[in-house]
């Protein structure tokens, strides 16, 4: 009895192959975005855990905004609006927009999908700051600018200290950059986590852990010229250097071959991400995911090219920023979660998704 050898096996069937993104055009997005902006913005002032409804709050921005007059009883309601929820949610409209043109560089800078504004320690310096400021009361003679200003201040000694340890004979290359970074942020979390056990009142541990966390809760109009100044300002920069930056993003030989000095845009790209990194951080906290996840979902949108990426980020940044401040507002009103679970919650989700998505690439086209 005669038995016949197994069938061999023939090759694996080559995976189906990946369905190519569909890609928006600039404009119409751009002009979306800008309207659904306004329109959140006008949402997020109407909603809250007050007294004031949302048709109350809409007529009395109305009235502010075109100079109308308000009755006596409607003081107290015009004061929330005017006060509180336009100069916070203006502020977090500006804030999401830095954290994502900064996003945006600094995945370009380093070369790096999982790279995001606080990749360089500055937040975590920013934090030293801030905490001496909530725990030790430093600087108080500075006021209501106190924390702002220790804040920036420590994140542009952190950003001092980055660049000088991360600099060789050879110039700033990524990889040096990032293991500086992460390693200077495990240094000034550590700090501050000693500020934090060291702290005499449990109320102020709050307080900075709220900080540390992401919270828009001290907005003011004060704070929001500065923190706006400055993120337009890197964002016009990055936006005239997008050429750049696509050359940069194809490595730095192509980049020598193209005309680009790799070594000298990498450290005006280091000055200005840090500038707005520590500039929002000194009037927000430490918000993540924010500067990691828009980039991607950005360019899943509008594809890799920065020109594009760079004009639809900080728009797309910005309505996200308002919808989770609105998000942390109500939730377990009258209490504030702070803003940063919020954006975790909704980032490990969707970074989640993004690795599983079939044909968009981490930082490609």
């Amino acid at each position: 009895m005669t038995t016949s050898a197994p069938p061999e096996a023939g090759p694996a069937p080559p995976d189906p192959p990946a369905a190519p993104l569909r890609r928006f055009r600039t404009a119409p997005l751009t002009t979306g975005l800008a309207a659904a902006l306004l329109l959140s913005v006008l949402c997020a002032v109407a909603l809250g855990a007050s007294d004031v409804t949302p048709g109350e709050a809409l007529a009395l921005l109305r009235a502010g905004l075109t100079g109308g007059t308000i009755r006596a009883d409607e003081v107290a309601a015009y004061t929330i609006v005017w006060e509180i929820r336009l100069p916070r949610t203006v502020l977090a409209a500006v804030v999401g927009a830095g954290l994502a043109v900064a996003g945006v560089a600094v995945q370009a800078m380093v070369r790096n999908a999982l790279a995001d504004p606080f990749v360089l320690g500055i937040s975590s310096g920013a934090a030293v700051g801030a905490n001496a400021v909530i725990l030790l009361g430093a600087f108080a003679a500075l006021g209501v600018w106190a924390l702002s200003v220790a804040a920036f201040g420590s994140a542009l000694a952190a950003m001092a200290l980055v660049y000088a340890a991360a600099r060789t004979a050879h110039g700033l290359t990524p990889l040096r950059l990032v293991l500086t970074g992460t390693a200077m942020s495990y240094g000034f979390s550590a700090v501050t986590t000693l500020m934090v056990f060291g702290a005499e009142h449990g109320e102020a541990a709050r307080a900075a852990m709220m900080w540390l966390l992401g919270s828009l809760g001290g907005a003011t109009w004060g704070s929001v010229p500065i923190a706006a100044a400055t993120v337009l300002a890197g964002t016009t920069y990055l936006l005239l250097a997008a050429g750049r930056l696509n050359a940069l993003a194809m490595g730095d030989e192509t980049a020598a071959a193209l005309g680009v000095d790799a070594g000298r845009l990498r450290r005006e790209l280091f000055v200005v991400t840090a500038g707005v990194t520590g500039t929002v951080v000194a009037v927000s906290g430490a918000i993540g995911f924010v500067g990691l996840m828009v980039p991607h979902l950005v360019r899943m949108l509008v594809g890799a090219d920065h020109r594009r990426v760079l004009a639809v980020a900080p728009l797309a940044g910005a309505v996200l920023l308002v919808w989770v401040d609105v998000v942390s507002r109500l939730l377990l009103a009258p209490a504030e979660l702070p803003v940063g679970v919020i954006t975790a919650v909704i980032g490990v989700p969707c970074f989640l998704l993004l690795l599983r998505r079939r044909g968009y690439a981490f930082g490609g086209r």
